[in-house]
């Protein structure tokens, strides 16, 4: 018992150590963020947080429309992140419990897509996107993400193991409709790898820079593409960059406070099946 709880103690340093050391460079960001450029030539450097931070949010307003591109950012990850979790859910159903003609195909080909490097899809996707009329549109940002080839993969790996083939045909006996089996089965016992795939892609929606660099404008940018703005000038203003990039990461962390429980509850659960 005694060694249990060293071992347990260690446990808790160790992770205290390396969330430590992962949280010093967004604290830093913030002290820097709150002060001012004179400030940071100074030795030794400032370790605690100025009295600035808000007159440099106000210039960071005033420099680009950084209100919208917050919504604008909010929309598209939030749309693509919807998306793909229902989506990749109702894939991942078909290919991990559904048996039809081709199946292994389609999924080995869908599986295939993730090895195609993006930058090899950009000019076809630019050119797709004038012909559209959608350059300058969020359209043009959110519809080629709708789904992705990773969420089919993971939602099909996760459902194939924690959703039991016992499960769908008792619900087929009562009487439930492949959509009522959907939605009454699948989307309850998916929820956990939801939870993850969608903070997963809305992370790499809200942070996804050179696609919306390409097809939107600096009048109606994304917070990514505001942020290159702000550090476009001939003179690095790094106290407006980072009190922009202090506002950029405030929903992440507000994403993963709402999905964290999830997130925990998949990862447990995941960690009893096996």
């Amino acid at each position: 018992m005694t060694g249990r709880r060293v071992n347990n103690r260690l446990t808790y340093l160790t992770l205290t150590a390396v969330a430590f050391f992962f949280t010093i460079p967004l604290y830093y960001s913030i002290v820097v963020a709150s002060r001012d450029n004179a400030s940071l030539a100074s030795v030794p450097p400032p370790l605690f947080p100025g009295g600035n931070f808000f007159e440099n949010v106000s210039r960071v307003f005033d420099t680009v429309p950084f209100g919208l591109a917050m919504i604008n950012s909010v929309l598209v990850a939030g749309s693509i992140s919807i998306s793909v979790m229902f989506f990749s859910t109702l894939a991942g159903f078909a290919f991990a419990k559904l048996r039809f003609r081709g199946r292994n195909i389609l999924l080995l080909m869908t599986v295939g897509t993730m090895m195609v490097p993006t930058l090899a899809g950009i000019i076809p996707l630019y050119i797709l996107m004038v012909k559209l009329e959608w350059v300058g549109s969020l359209y043009a940002v959110v519809v080629p993400a709708l789904v992705n080839a990773f969420g089919v993969f993971f939602m099909t790996q996760f459902l194939s193991r924690a959703l039991p083939t016992e499960l769908l045909e008792a619900g087929r006996v009562d009487g439930c409709t492949t959509w009522g089996l959907v939605w009454h089965v699948v989307f309850p016992a998916a929820r956990p790898a939801a939870a993850v795939l969608g903070m997963l892609t809305f992370m790499t929606a809200w942070n996804d820079y050179m696609w919306p660099l390409m097809v939107l404008t600096p009048e109606n940018p994304t917070v990514q593409v505001a942020l290159s703005t702000l550090a476009a000038g001939y003179v690095n203003d790094y106290v407006m960059g980072l009190a922009g990039t202090a506002l950029g990461t405030l929903p992440l962390v507000i994403v993963f406070a709402l999905l964290g429980k999830h997130i925990i509850g998949g990862i447990m659960q995941g960690a009893v099946k096996g």
